[in-house]
């Protein structure tokens, strides 16, 4: 519950603000919290250089969030 509550925050956002998907990627890793962040910080290191898409960065959250 707590990460669709985020996710709609987010894409809310990003729907009114119109950023380009390298930054929407940048800031929703910014906003992540707690185990969310602990998360991303051992995802990222793996990604290397590799630059995600929004959709993509949805996908891994998906797939760690949701059963």
């Amino acid at each position: 519950m707590v990460y669709e509550e985020w996710l709609r925050g987010m894409e809310n956002l990003f729907e009114i603000m119109e950023y380009p998907e390298r930054v929407i990627v940048y800031l929703a890793a910014y906003q992540l919290e707690k185990e969310a962040e602990f998360w991303w910080g051992t995802v990222k290191p793996r990604l290397g250089e590799t630059v995600l898409t929004w959709n993509q960065l949805k996908a891994l959250m998906d797939a760690q969030y949701y059963p």
